[in-house]
């Protein structure tokens, strides 16, 4: 299993850092709202290979068996993998590629906000955002919050994964 999981967890590591990569070079000038969705998909894409894991084990190192627990962790130690990739990334680009990534997010959304939003709304909107992103704190923080978010998403699909691959 640890071979597995190592190999696998290391394909979705590559996977994530590249995507996660490319996406930063590829989506510049383009709406945060499209950079999210853009983000969201470079995450799925990245942990395909908790399902390509889980189904090696069972085919290739478990005679073509696996529980739904062992198929669960199997999954979700990849999804630590891809978490980290994320994670080490987002830390590197917010702490020296683009220090100032949160104030221009920042500005990039509050302008959106006043485009799309009543006066009103607006400035509770951006009043409510602006203390959300003063309690994120610094890139550290931003570097958890992705990993946690790739980590969560990786356990759902290792629990799908794990509800179609488990054999007795």
């Amino acid at each position: 299993m640890k071979k597995t999981v190592i190999k696998y967890g290391v394909y979705s590591l590559l996977a994530a850092t590249v995507l996660f990569l490319l996406a930063l070079l590829l989506a510049k000038g383009v709406s945060y709202s499209t950079q999210e969705v853009i983000g969201y998909t470079t995450m799925v894409v990245s942990l395909v290979f908790v399902y390509f894991g889980i189904k090696h084990y069972r085919d290739s190192e478990n005679e073509g068996k696996i529980s739904f627990g062992k198929a669960l962790l199997i999954g979700f130690l990849i999804s630590l993998f891809a978490g980290v990739g994320f994670g080490v990334v987002d830390y590197i680009y917010t702490a020296w590629i683009n220090p100032d990534f949160a104030q221009e997010y920042l500005a990039g959304v509050t302008a959106e906000m006043k485009a799309s939003l009543p006066a009103d709304e607006y400035e509770s909107a951006k009043a409510a955002l602006e203390e959300q992103m003063e309690q994120y704190g610094g890139s550290g923080f931003w570097a958890f919050i992705m990993f946690a978010t790739v980590v969560m998403i990786g356990l759902i699909l290792s629990i799908l994964s794990a509800l179609i691959l488990q054999r007795k």
